[in-house]
């Protein structure tokens, strides 16, 4: 039987376009796609495999898009799913899901794993380890906590997303600026966090009917706070190819138990944690959806699959074979230095040199461009081996050795 799925897609960012092609990949589904964008922006070739479309004003509007469902089910039949990758749209989603009695991630659950000081409640409970945090909307409430917890602290949105606005108080200084820059509201909090010393990582995995299925662990080199903090910081994500040591195991169990405690059933997270010098685990925050900054390319390299095909089989037919990890793999973050547009780029031919054979994927600034506003910078480099060490060094090296110039 053909299935009636809808992929949401408020704008056509690269990413989200890689996963709506994997959507209409599947077999024995008709798909139809909701966007703010027109439809004529998408490539010729993927338009023409869509068999409905429906432009909204908001793309994040739930009610909108339980209007846009109404119609294309009117077209095209029952809608049987409906989904899409952005951290922002999880909330509306399940909000139109429900209305619209769409198996799915429920409201209440989208919440937890978007509201972040509601998530920190919900893995505390669960026993899974976490920072201290508070949500703040006053002054007295923002010193208080900084009183208890010492500097430095760590300032973020409850519904931010990939380090979106988040900021690090080292000292007195900083909090009495921040204050003045930020004054709390009490009509939106902001959660403060005790600053976490260690090593960062990721842990992405699938839940299927609440039981976990398959996981990747990752590790940032720095960590993304970081990055973000110091412009000029060329960064890197390493997928090891073996994830079963001493380094990784702590957080194998209670990252599970928090998973299963924020209400995910069906699908795949995104975790970011810490490994603290003592040999403890904190977890930082999860999201209910696929991971950003070519997180899903490097999945796709160290196991030999498409993920952005295999997602959309997990969120459409609630199946996922587990594949084994084949490869080591890693990315390099290229961040212009200075200001001004890209001026040139040093040291492509050394590298290319020195690490040609494992690149497996790659993409360039070109001169002339304004710099990106992103953490995750002007370029990327993507190298694969199935020695840990060599994707290790090359990843270490290419960060060392490109330069991009801005001017």
């Amino acid at each position: 039987m053909i299935q009636h799925v809808i992929f949401v897609a408020p704008f056509f960012m690269a990413a989200t376009l890689r996963f709506l092609e994997g959507a209409a990949n599947l077999s024995g589904v008709r798909l139809s796609l909701i966007s703010q964008d027109p439809v004529d922006k998408l490539p010729a070739m993927l338009r023409q495999r869509i068999a409905g479309h429906w432009r909204v004003d908001n793309g994040l509007d739930p009610e909108q898009i339980v209007d846009a469902a109404r119609r294309l089910a009117q077209e095209l039949g029952e809608v049987m799913r409906m989904f899409g990758p952005l951290e922002q749209l999880q909330v509306p989603l399940a909000v139109a899901r429900e209305r619209l009695g769409i198996p799915g991630l429920s409201v209440e659950s989208a919440l937890n794993f978007r509201d972040k000081s509601r998530m920190k409640k919900v893995l505390e409970n669960a026993g899974v380890p976490c920072a201290r945090h508070a949500l703040v909307g006053a002054s007295d409430a923002a010193r208080e906590f900084v009183s208890a917890v010492g500097f430095p602290v760590v300032v973020k949105p409850p519904a931010g997303a990939g380090g979106k606005s988040t900021f690090r108080l080292d000292r007195v200084s900083d909090f009495n600026e921040f204050l003045q820059r930020f004054p709390p509201d009490p009509c939106q909090p902001t959660l403060y966090e005790e600053f976490v010393f260690g090593t960062e990582y990721s842990f992405d995995s699938v839940m299927i009917a609440g039981q976990p299925i398959w996981y990747s662990i990752s590790r940032y080199m720095p960590s993304p706070l970081e990055v973000m903090e110091n412009t000029w910081i060329q960064w890197c994500v390493m997928l090891p190819r073996d994830v079963s040591g001493p380094e990784f195991t702590p957080i194998v169990d209670p990252a599970v138990a928090g998973i299963k405690a924020l209400g995910l059933k069906t699908g795949l997270s995104h975790m970011e944690w810490f490994r603290l010098p003592d040999g403890r685990i904190a977890v930082s925050e999860v999201g209910a959806r696929p991971p950003g900054a070519q997180f899903t390319s490097l999945l796709s390299y160290a196991h030999d699959i498409n993920f952005y095909n295999a997602w959309p089989h997990l969120m459409v037919f609630d199946e996922f074979d587990p594949p084994p990890r084949r490869y080591a793999v890693g990315a390099a973050y290229i961040r212009g230095q200075g200001a001004g547009r890209v001026r040139r780029i040093k040291g492509l031919d050394v590298a290319q040199r020195r690490f040609g054979p494992i690149v497996v994927e790659a993409k360039l600034p070109r001169e002339g461009q304004s710099p990106a506003d992103s953490y995750e910078g002007d370029g990327y480099v993507i190298v694969r081996h199935q020695d840990t060490d060599v994707v290790e060094h090359a990843l270490k090296d290419i960060v060392q050795t490109i330069r991009v110039e801005l001017g």
